[in-house]
């Protein structure tokens, strides 16, 4: 990895334990903190300790049968899941499995230099391992979860890696089993991480070009602004670590058996449709227009969207706002509606 990739730490903040953790303050600061050993005292990382057979042990007795979906690759792409080398596919295979059964394939091969990667992505802990959360949860107790509960998923592997993306969602990652790096890059980098296809893409989401192990600064030239302005976060057991939606994190686990819960969420209504809409509709209909009304377009997106959302409103009478006035869930209805109308003329 680039030298300079390590030059910055994450914020780290001791003596909190995960249930004096206000997150929606701490999100406020607009960068990622890890909260040292703030989840130290969950059972599945007390398991852990023990050994990585007793932390699997410990999953296995929460597990009902349904098969999880799992990931395995060749030793040959040394944990990182990607794109075989000519583009024309992924190199790893996506398969369903018995949860037991894949856990019983990692601790077999534990030591192995020569193992292949092993890797369960983003599943819900309350499906397929109901009362897990029982034992092992963030209290969460803030108005805002309230609002807008958590999606809470597990991840399990070996050593693998996760290539630099973004998530639509704010983060909390409780690293309970192994030792996790996250390498994690402002919005603003998006540039300098040289981002993949819209599709496909090994995980639903775009994925950096580069090999932070052995970054080609022939072929991606400003990967070295981007390793300047990273941030590096080492996760010990028992460690969280928040951080904001839309930031790039790329995420290595370093150990021969580990496993992380994390807990996604929006500030925003669950009404509010997603971005990703957004840009793909604009890559049809913006990106290839001449570059006068392209910057037209920009101002009315800075009217519009960018700017304050009350302005464009605040001068019409509230019964001919429509789609200008404060969203609900029944205007949102309409719009998405009447967006539908539009796109299937």
């Amino acid at each position: 990895m680039a030298e300079c990739i390590t030059q910055n730490k994450t914020k780290q903040v001791t003596g909190l334990k995960a249930a004096d953790i206000c997150f929606s303050d701490w999100l406020e600061a607009g960068h990622p903190v890890i909260f040292k050993g703030a989840a130290d005292d969950w059972p599945l990382l007390k398991a852990g300790q023990q050994s990585r057979q007793d932390a699997a042990a410990y999953l296995k007795h929460h597990y009902h049968g349904r098969p999880i979906t799992g990931f395995v690759g060749a030793a040959e792409i040394k944990g990182r899941f990607g794109y075989n080398a000519d583009m024309t596919g992924l190199n790893f295979s996506a398969s369903r499995y018995p949860l037991d059964e894949f856990l019983d394939r990692i601790l077999a091969c534990a030591g192995d230099e020569a193992a292949p990667s092993y890797y369960i992505g983003s599943t819900d802990v309350d499906h397929f391992l109901p009362g897990l959360r029982d034992e092992n949860d963030l209290p969460l107790r803030e108005e805002i979860f309230a609002q807008n509960p958590p999606m809470v998923s597990i991840w399990i592997g070996n050593r693998t890696t996760a290539a630099a993306h973004f998530d639509y969602s704010n983060n909390i990652a409780c690293n309970l089993v192994g030792h996790r790096r996250f390498t994690l890059f402002p919005p603003d980098q998006i540039a300098h991480l040289y981002p993949g296809p819209l599709e496909p893409t090994p995980a639903g989401q775009v994925v950096t070009m580069v090999d932070f192990a052995a970054p080609d600064l022939v072929r991606y030239p400003d990967f070295a602004k981007a390793a300047a302005a990273a941030q590096v976060a080492d996760l010990e057991p028992g460690d969280i670590l928040l951080y904001p939606a839309l930031w790039w994190h790329q995420v290595d686990a370093k150990d021969d058996f580990n496993v992380m819960i994390n807990y996604w969420w929006n500030n925003s209504a669950a009404y509010i449709d997603t971005p990703m809409n957004t840009l793909l509709h604009a890559i049809l209909s913006l990106r290839d227009r001449p570059e006068q009304e392209k910057r037209a377009w920009k101002n009315l997106f800075d009217y519009y969207i960018f700017g304050d959302g009350a302005r464009a409103a605040a001068h019409l009478p509230d019964h001919i706002a429509g789609p200008l006035a404060p969203m609900t869930d029944i205007s949102a209805r309409r719009l998405r509606a009447m967006l539908l109308s539009k796109l299937n003329r």
